[in-house]
């Protein structure tokens, strides 16, 4: 088998990224259409995912009759995700617009965004600003669904995450380390490392990027300044309607429902 190394934006490779999260696109997909129907006050199926990457929960979400919007900055991912749409037979729209200054024509009764993405925006103002742009694409009583991980300053150790997956003929182990958040900066370091087996061929790649940090304490301090979104209700990463959490230190893996004031 032949190896080759190469220094790569995971965000390049949709592929890749595709396999390893698309476990647990139902569960999501299941958890998004209950969370809308419990919390939302809009009728309509209109959803927007900011940073869509390769289209996964577009396509799952337009599975369930959904009418379905989203955008990213990677050429690659929107490729991907206009394909995919297109070979479902399913219709969509998505655009290249970056998350912390996006305006969108027409309102949506659902956003999401669940995988952490949000903390590529690294600065309070950014952060402010794509809460601020997805209130505005919102209808009144419309829900914006954000999963992040909290961090926990005074850990000091590493976090290390690993996934193996693998789809017609193509194996992908991906493992992730995450550097201690550093409470000054508000930033951690966090590395993937993926091996691909394809064909006869290993590819490994690595991608290193920050994140922004935030504990309880902070996010909700970021809510409090967009008060066009009221904070209704925090879940965590099981995705159970009936798993309510309290936004805490406690739980560091947090799903936040944000409904727009009507």
């Amino acid at each position: 088998m032949t190896t080759s190394f190469t220094e790569l934006d995971w965000y390049e490779s949709p592929l890749y990224y595709d396999i390893i999260f698309e476990e647990d696109t139902d569960r999501e997909g299941a958890f998004l259409e209950m969370a809308l129907a419990r919390y939302g006050s809009a009728p309509g199926k209109r959803v927007l995912e900011p940073a869509c990457g390769s289209g996964r929960l577009l396509e799952e979400m337009a599975r369930r009759g959904y009418d379905v919007t989203g955008f990213d900055l990677s050429p690659e991912m929107l490729e991907f995700a206009s394909e995919r749409l297109a070979a479902k037979g399913f219709e969509g729209r998505v655009f290249q617009k970056r998350m912390e200054s996006f305006r969108m024509r027409g309102k949506f009764d659902l956003a999401h965004c669940l995988v952490s993405t949000f903390k590529y925006l690294l600065t309070e103002d950014d952060a402010r600003g794509h809460l601020e742009s997805v209130a505005r694409a919102l209808v009144p009583g419309g829900i914006y669904v954000l999963g992040m991980h909290l961090s926990d300053y005074d850990d000091t150790s590493r976090s290390r995450e690993r996934w193996v997956a693998k789809r017609d003929g193509t194996h992908v182990v991906c493992n992730i380390q995450g550097w201690p958040a550093d409470r000054k900066l508000r930033t951690e370091r966090v590395r993937s490392r993926m091996v691909v087996k394809e064909h006869g061929v290993e590819r490994r790649m690595e991608t290193n990027w920050t994140f922004r940090t935030y504990n309880a304490r902070q996010l909700r301090s970021l809510l409090r300044s967009v008060p066009e979104l009221e904070h209704v209700a925090t879940y965590d990463f099981t995705y159970q309607l009936d798993g309510e959490r309290l936004l805490s230190d406690e739980q560091l893996d947090c799903v936040l429902l944000l409904r727009k004031q009507e």
